[in-house]
């Protein structure tokens, strides 16, 4: 049998939490290995389609505007999550954002001001110039000039948490021979969660996960998680819990990205298939609310539902990259969308009747709301009667999952007797749970890698010495 390759750090995953924490590691004196699953040209997990990174700050900034305090960060993250998240882990993420910024721009990470029809983040988020995409490859070239190894295809079949040895399939998807047996005097799980095990989302969401789209990276298949849970790993989360926006209904199963979807629920109404409203699409900010619409369309007959907007504010949002379906009237547009016309109608009638007059402003919080429904909506609000009338069919679309490894802080995984283990750390989607336990804020998941992938690459490196 051929003796296992040591290196001083096993990184599993190939995302911006895996990177990040390569890099640190590296930065540190240590010998690393990167394990991507996915091929060369889809490498970067969830992050290659991401767009921004929330980050706390005292002043302007040349790409933010205002201030963003870490106490503001903070209630946010509160009131997403139903005061529920581990304090000192959130405080300390929060207190690390503030350093992102430098520590990515020394890696060639490039950003931009937010784009034209962002709603509510050009006070809170970086966007990175060129995307997710551009922001990996300037992490992989990095890696590569500092020595850091990177197999892909490099498919984890088990872990021994007890040596911290990793096995391979022995051949990659080109038939290319590969160390099976790979081990490290420190282990770092940035793999992700298991939202592309759709047999492990049915255990959690019964046949309601068929209707599921799976938004992100198809190989985030939660092996490496069910293998450190298996062998004594802590849990955290609920299983059920998971970063889930309303998508466009025509994406595909896997791998469609930011660009499918719908930012347009704060300016419409959304119908389910029986033609009802079902919940307050003017609830909050939308930043602080659009990751809350994919288990509520979850809810929904069917997991489908439909945004209605007209062309008051038809324009005012990022478009999905699949056209809307348009029409004259709205009984013609619930014909072609399937639902019963004189359901919508009605609904429809009755939305437009209960709108109170107000100062509409999709900048704050405003006073455009309706008075007499159930659900209300909150914000906003503003009758459906200016032709031509748009709509989307929507699903429930997964980002990622919550259920993962609790981590104390400095990422060392801990086990169900609240033990660590030895030389043991993850970071990014795959503890996400130790802060994320409900909702979710748009770009922390991008916070959570960056910091937390550099604590485990500094705790790595310093165990492996």
């Amino acid at each position: 049998m051929t003796e296992a390759r040591e290196y001083d750090v096993v990184v599993v995953g190939g995302g911006n939490a895996a990177l990040c924490a390569a890099l640190t590691a590296r930065e540190a004196g240590a010998s690393v290995v990167v394990l991507e699953r996915a091929p060369r040209e889809f490498r970067g997990g969830n992050s290659r389609h991401t767009r921004n990174l929330r980050c706390a700050h005292d002043a302007p900034t040349a790409m933010l505007t205002g201030s963003y305090a870490e106490d503001e960060f903070y209630a946010d993250l509160l009131r997403v999550n139903a005061n529920e998240t581990d304090e000192s882990l959130a405080r300390l993420l929060i207190c690390r954002s503030k350093t992102c910024t430098e520590w990515m721009s020394k890696y060639g990470v490039r950003f931009q001001s937010a784009l034209r029809g962002t709603l509510h983040l050009s006070r809170t988020n970086l966007f990175f110039l060129g995307g997710g995409k551009a922001l990996m490859n300037s992490y992989y070239a990095a890696a590569e000039r500092m020595g850091i190894e990177v197999l892909y295809d490099a498919e984890v079949v088990s872990i021994d948490v007890r040596d911290r040895s990793v096995r391979l399939q022995p051949n990659d998807s080109r038939g290319v021979r590969l160390q099976p047996d790979l081990r490290g005097k420190a282990l770092i799980l940035a793999s992700g969660g298991f939202e592309s095990n759709l047999a492990w989302l049915k255990e959690a969401w019964g046949d309601a996960a068929d209707n599921f789209i799976v938004r992100g990276t198809p190989y985030n298949t939660g092996v490496p998680l069910r293998a450190l849970l298996d062998a004594g790993a802590q849990p955290i989360g609920d299983p059920r819990a998971c970063h889930a926006i309303a998508v466009d209904a025509r994406a595909p199963k896997f791998d469609g990205g930011i660009v499918t979807r719908l930012d347009c629920i704060p300016l419409g109404i959304v119908l389910n298939q029986l033609g009802e409203r079902f919940a307050d699409e003017g609830e909050d900010l939308w930043p602080k609310r659009y990751a809350s619409w994919g288990t509520l369309v979850a809810r929904q007959p069917g997991q489908v539902a439909y945004c209605l907007v007209d062309a008051k504010t038809a324009n005012l949002f990022m478009p999905s990259v699949f056209p809307p379906i348009v029409a004259n009237t709205i009984p013609e547009l619930a014909v072609q969308l399937g639902l019963p016309a004189d359901r919508v109608s009605d609904t429809v009638a009755r939305f437009n009747d209960a709108v109170r007059p107000g100062a509409f402003d999709l900048e704050v919080l405003d006073d455009c709301h309706t008075r007499g429904l159930t659900p209300e909506k909150s914000h906003w609000a503003q009758p459906l009667d200016t032709p031509p009338f748009w709509g989307y069919p929507l699903r429930p679309g997964i980002t990622f999952t919550y259920l993962g490894l609790r981590v104390d802080e400095t990422m060392r995984v801990m086990r169900t007797d609240d033990a660590p283990m030895q030389n043991v750390y993850a970071a990014g989607e795959i503890m996400s749970g130790n802060v994320l336990r409900r909702g979710y804020i748009a770009g922390i998941g991008m916070t959570i890698g960056t910091v937390f992938g550099r604590i485990a690459g500094e705790s790595a490196a310093r165990a492996a010495r």
